[in-house]
């Protein structure tokens, strides 16, 4: 295994000598301030861009209604321009718009385009199939609403880190089936694609990393509290009968990660199964860098390198 870039080795670092718990030792709601205290701490301050608003729309939820925010990037032309729907990380249990606004600006900029942060309920308040459905809900109202939002419903993708990267892959698949419109590329940073938990990264990565092994079952046992519904490939995408059909893909893995070995299989069935794909293994890098850019230069580098093919599919 690669050793681990210096940048990464400080961040874990300083979250052990800050005395904060692993997720496993904590409440839901307790492991919810210790991340967003972490975001002050490791994130860049967020970029300008040249909108940002927040809306809603309609929603399985009690509530009825899913929470929104709107991005358009610097550069992005006057009319309507292709969108990126992204479904923030967190294990289904942490994460909201505020996580994941610096990386959702700085997208939207890296592209010249539209970014929509979809704010999905939470688990254990709103076990699965919540967060799917509301991510659906979202995609429906974004393709429905495209002309009024200023965006080319022709050129919707879909993205997401960790559980979001696990709820994007999951969107693919109901599009296909025909239960929500079909994105015309998804974007999926170190996802999580198989509930079981099974794979040989697991094994590696048992303690001192921000994600590890038990930290990481704590996250599926919140989200999908019934075993035998995480066979669900709403729930663990790598579960479909096929992945053929499905939009090209962008797929990011990180190698000090307990996830990286079920992402780098779901890349390659999907290539094997007639799905471009391009992936970009970073193997000295931990789960979660995308959202520590402060701390690790590489996170720009690799948006960077994502944002370059998502351009490239919207213009070919």
């Amino acid at each position: 295994m690669t050793s681990l870039h210096p940048s990464a080795r400080r961040v874990l670092d300083l979250i052990r000598d800050s005395g904060r718990p692993p997720f496993e030792a904590m409440t839901p709601a307790e492991a919810r301030v210790a991340y967003a205290a972490a975001r002050q701490v490791l994130q860049p301050e967020p970029p300008a861009v040249a909108e940002w608003r927040d809306l809603s729309c309609p929603g399985p939820g009690p509530g009825g209604a899913v929470r929104l925010r709107l991005y358009r990037g610097l550069g992005a032309g006057a009319g309507p321009q292709p969108c990126l729907l992204f479904l923030h990380g967190g294990g289904w249990v942490v994460g909201d718009l505020d996580s994941h606004d610096q990386l959702c600006r700085e997208l939207a900029n890296r592209l010249a385009a539209v970014v929509v942060a979809v704010d999905y309920r939470l688990a254990p308040e709103h076990p699965f199939p919540a967060a799917a459905e509301d991510a659906a809900a979202a995609l429906r109202f974004v393709a429905g609403q495209a002309g009024a939002l200023g965006i080319d419903a022709a050129r919707i993708a879909v993205g997401g880190d960790s559980a979001g990267g696990n709820i994007a892959a999951a969107l693919c698949l109901m599009a296909r089936d025909g239960q929500a419109p079909m994105p015309m590329f998804q974007m999926l940073f170190y996802p999580v694609t198989d509930l079981a938990a099974e794979s040989p990264a697991y094994g590696r990565f048992i303690e001192g990393y921000v994600l590890n092994a038990a930290s990481m079952r704590w996250f599926i046992g919140h989200y999908v509290p019934d075993p035998a519904a995480r066979a669900d490939w709403r729930a663990s995408p790598a579960r479909a009968g096929s992945l053929s059909g499905l939009p090209p893909a962008f797929v990011m893995t990180a190698g000090h990660d307990p996830l990286s070995d079920e992402g780098i299989a779901y890349a390659r069935r999907l290539e094997a199964e007639g799905v471009p794909v391009s992936h970009l293994h970073v193997s000295d890098q931990i789960h979660g860098f995308l959202t520590l850019g402060k701390a690790i230069p590489a996170s720009a580098v690799t948006l960077g390198q994502a944002a370059a093919a998502l351009r490239l599919a919207w213009e070919g």
